[in-house]
């Protein structure tokens, strides 16, 4: 069936529907030549349309290995090729079956390069997935979504589990986390009590940690005050670990601010530079905000991380307490494992008792 993307500022883009569901978003763009399945369950696309910049998608099929949640939680995708015909001995399927039983609504066969001209030239923006010849007015219902603020509390564990091994006690405060950090924590020797994101200070306190992760997750950190507040009691009891939207969790925590980029960074391909050692890392990365530079000045704070591309923060360290946090991606290893040494820093961190 014939279908288009339609943004908010107007642009049209034509193409083929897998299915006729219809969606509304808010329309990105990520430059990951793979990582297709890991994209379309990572939470942090919660309420999002993801435009796939690399030209054919679906070349290695899916499989479960590959699942970063309990399921996706994207609004729509948007590809150039779709591969009907994958190759991989890991393969345990085809991503047009796959798109259609996880009922993601797909647009395929279209110009994702004109697309992610358009979103780094006016930012991201609202867009809608429907069938060609939907009349206009349907179109402008559609296109009156809005975001509701909650998508952390829709992708959060609902109740408390356990990840055992024997060493030292975290507690994953859950904002939409995905598998590979989970198995990050637990591999380096960590014993993980995964809690829900409106869990309370005291709460937490109870389950007794040796330290605290804060998770990745959706949306915008200003949607989620509770959890700020959160991490402002906890950071002065326990040592404290986040990764994207737990870092800039701990940076309005901290006393920072942070603000929306035009158009994020989303992709396994983002260099930054580790100011404290001057070596620059292929990262992975999926976020539409930033911490706030001026924000930081007179906190106490230390900037770790830098972006090559752009000069936003990518990691911060308190200077007196045992809390850090980078805005990218560790576990997911593009580098293929460049970034990993963060995780040991938490646990030299937890072994100290600090």
């Amino acid at each position: 069936m014939k279908g288009k993307l339609v943004l908010e500022d107007g642009s049209v883009f034509s193409g083929q529907l897998l299915t006729d569901t219809m969606t509304a978003g808010e329309v990105v763009f990520n430059t990951g030549m793979t990582g297709y399945q890991e994209v379309l369950t990572d939470p942090s696309y919660c309420g999002q349309i993801v435009t796939m910049t690399y030209p054919l998608i679906g070349n290695y099929g899916v499989a479960d290995l590959f699942e970063q949640s309990r399921q996706p939680y994207v609004k729509g995708f948007v590809i150039g090729e779709l591969c009907d015909e994958p190759s991989s001995w890991q393969s345990e399927g085809g991503l047009a079956a796959y798109l259609k039983a996880k009922k993601i609504p797909c647009i395929y066969g279209v110009d994702t390069r004109a697309i992610t001209r358009r979103i780094r030239l006016n930012g991201t923006m609202k867009g809608v997935i429907v069938p060609f010849e939907l009349p206009e007015s349907e179109i402008a219902k559609l296109m009156t979504w809005v975001t509701c603020g909650k998508e952390v509390s829709e992708v959060t564990t609902p109740e408390i589990y356990r990840i055992p091994k024997d060493g030292p006690h975290v507690v994953v405060m859950d904002f939409g986390i995905k598998t590979n950090i989970l198995n990050s924590l637990n591999k380096i020797g960590c014993d993980l009590t995964v809690v829900p994101a409106n869990t309370s200070a005291d709460e937490v306190m109870a389950l007794n940690p040796d330290g605290i992760f804060l998770s990745n997750g959706p949306g915008d950190p200003k949607d989620v005050p509770e959890a700020v507040d959160t991490v402002r009691k906890l950071m002065e009891l326990k040592p404290i670990f986040g990764i994207c939207l737990g870092h800039q969790l701990l940076a309005l925590a901290l006393g920072g601010d942070t603000y929306k980029l035009k158009f994020g960074h989303r992709g396994s391909n983002q260099p930054v530079k580790n100011l404290l050692t001057g070596r620059v890392h292929i990262t992975s990365q999926n976020h539409g905000y930033a911490v706030k530079e001026e924000s930081l000045e007179g906190k106490d704070i230390c900037v770790t991380h830098r972006a090559v591309n752009d000069g936003t923060i990518e990691g911060i360290k308190h200077n007196k307490l045992p809390v850090f946090s980078v805005q990218y991606h560790p576990e997911a290893a593009p580098g293929p494992d460049d970034n990993t040494y963060l995780f040991d820093e938490f646990m030299t961190i937890l072994a100290k008792g600090e």
